[in-house]
């Protein structure tokens, strides 16, 4: 049994680069893989391995610099997520392109999954999904508004675009873990927004705790490791990946004409040249002979 954590952090990093071997050794010895992303803001990943790997690697987090008080959510899986471990340095741990942003300053009013249905019912309060449109795709709360975005850092421009709909109202917002509304929460209180909230824990704390008869979420929660996505109490939904454009897809999506394993799905065939296809068919061609000599290994 894997368990995976999933975790980020704001906290001043003086010099990322040279937390990144050591971290990345301890994961190596640990049997840990997945992913780490280091910043000046902070650190942000999702890990999974082995009980006591897990612990060791969360140990020496919480040691970093103020990483004391680090948070993580817990999900478990009975094969391994992730692939390799990787620790990458970025410019954020999680990229909106806004320099004046800071979730260290402020950040909205946390609500507890068990208050969110009767915030976001009341009729003076939008809420607004901050995923991307294919997290979106799958899975969402009743109500909630859908900006349609690519990526993350699309976010200001479309709110600039929409603001006007939201004068006088309450905002609300929620997203995977928590990590995009801890910036977009300090974007709109710097945007000028007076009351703005989100999802303690993301969705998955509220797929975790609100009981499935009580819940206002709909479809599954996109993940970002190879159980694709989760349903209520964070089981394991239906989702895989496509390999050409990284969009959750369904198993009967597989039997559509536009399906080749590695290569496109339904939504992204007309997104990619034949040289990319192609290029994509030698990947999983690759891929395919790697699983075999790994088989025959055993």
């Amino acid at each position: 049994m894997y368990t995976i954590a999933a975790l980020y952090h704001f906290t001043r990093l003086a010099d990322p680069a040279a937390l990144k071997p050591t971290l990345l050794a301890l994961c190596t010895a640990q049997e840990v893989r997945g992913t780490l992303l280091l910043a000046q803001e902070g650190i942000n990943g999702t890990i999974a391995g082995p009980r006591a790997g897990i612990d060791a690697v969360i140990a020496h987090l919480k040691a970093l610099p103020g990483c004391a008080d680090l948070e993580w959510k817990e999900a478990v899986s009975d094969h391994p997520p992730f692939g390799r471990m990787k620790v990458r340095l970025k410019r954020e741990i999680v990229t909106m392109g806004q320099p004046d942003v800071d979730p260290r300053a402020r950040v909205g009013h946390y609500v507890e999954p068990k208050e969110w249905n009767a915030l976001i019912s009341a009729p003076d309060v939008a809420v607004i999904d901050t995923r991307n449109d294919y997290e979106v795709a799958i899975g969402t709360f009743e109500g909630a508004i859908d900006p349609q975005t690519e990526s993350f850092g699309e976010f200001p421009a479309w709110w600039e675009a929409n603001k006007d709909r939201f004068a006088g109202k309450k905002v609300a917002m929620f997203c995977t873990g928590g990590i995009r509304c801890e910036k977009s929460t300090n974007y709109l209180l710097g945007q000028g927004v007076q009351e703005v909230y989100h999802l303690k824990g993301g969705i998955l704390k509220y797929l975790e705790e609100v009981p499935e008869a009580e819940s206002t979420w709909n479809g599954a929660c996109f993940v970002f490791d190879n159980r694709v996505s989760v349903e209520h109490g964070l089981r394991e939904g239906p989702h895989m990946l496509c390999h050409g454009c990284r969009r959750p897809i369904l198993p009967e999506d597989t039997q559509r004409p536009e399906y080749e394993a590695g290569v496109s799905c339904h939504r992204c065939i007309a997104e990619t040249t034949e040289a990319d296809k192609e290029r994509f068919r030698e990947r999983q061609k690759q891929m395919n002979l790697a699983r075999v000599r790994e088989a025959s290994a055993r």
